[in-house]
């Protein structure tokens, strides 16, 4: 299993030097991928911009977003800033798409809120069929690589119909377990050869308890749309190398291909240090 990492990108008051020394020490490690949240009302980098600039400052890392969420972008110009990412950085782009829960962010946007899935599946089809289209470039011997994430039943069925993969937001390996089998099945009932990419992801903070609780006030702060459960997210922070060994492992042998692993902090750069020490 190859092991991501997230940018800090929905960290408060992060510098933007501070984020593209992330992505350097990210491109020198033993990483397999970068990757990005997406968020509208908070304090954060616009995703697809802050991996342009990625693919401008690394060579070897995956770029991805995990996710971006789909339904807030007009489907034309999201396509054509995919596969402008994918150009520039010779064909590294992951597409990570989904619906994004906070109603927020489609009220800051003027997008209707309750149609979101019906336009999330009419923009696969869509993405599909521009990156085909040769009216419509820049053009790469590959299209970007589409991975789409989501719980519900439909979620399934859109993996299957239009994506690469599948990617699922954190929280216990006999979950992520739960998913990934849906995800199979999907793509074997709908006949594709096969397996689908599945994905994972979790949050991370090493450098002792000061650092760790600072890292589970930002994930109650970063959730609190979702109420108690945000503290669930916070008690899930892995703190420790033997907690992140022992969930990648976890992960690993429940199927998944990449686990993307994302601070909590963004200030501290040697956050990257002393992961990559522990995933090596």
């Amino acid at each position: 299993m190859d092991i991501g990492l997230g940018l800090p990108n929905t960290v408060s008051n992060l510098p933007g030097e501070t984020l593209l020394d992330w992505m350097r020490r990210a491109d020198a490690g033993p990483f397999s991928s970068v990757a990005v949240l997406d968020r509208v009302v908070y304090d954060s980098y616009d995703p697809l911009t802050t991996l342009a600039a990625a693919a401008a400052i690394t060579h070897r890392v995956r770029l991805a977003t995990m996710i971006v969420i789909g339904p807030l972008r007009n489907t034309v110009l999201l396509g054509k800033a995919a596969s402008s990412i994918h150009a520039l950085s010779g064909g590294r782009f992951t597409l990570g798409i989904a619906l994004g829960a906070r109603e927020d962010d489609y009220s800051a946007t003027g997008t209707p809120y309750h149609t979101r899935g019906k336009r999330l599946t009419e923009q696969l089809l869509d993405l599909r069929t521009q990156w085909d289209n040769e009216n419509i470039g820049p053009h790469t011997s590959t299209p970007p690589e589409l991975i789409v994430g989501g719980l519900t039943d439909v979620t399934f069925g859109r993996v299957a119909r239009y994506a690469d993969g599948y990617m699922h937001n954190g929280g216990p390996v006999h979950i992520f377990a739960r998913m990934a089998a849906k995800a199979r099945a999907a793509w074997e009932d709908y006949g594709r050869p096969g397996k689908p990419r599945l994905v994972g992801m979790a949050y991370f903070a090493l450098g002792g308890e000061a650092v760790a609780e600072a890292g589970r006030n930002y994930l109650r702060d970063y959730y609190a749309f979702t109420g108690s459960f945000a503290e669930r997210i916070a008690q899930g922070l892995l703190t420790t190398p033997q907690s992140i060994v022992s969930f990648a492992r976890g992960y690993a042998d429940a199927g998944c291909d990449e686990l993307v692993l994302f601070p909590t902090s963004g200030g501290e750069v040697e956050q990257v240090e002393r992961l990559a020490e522990v995933i090596s």
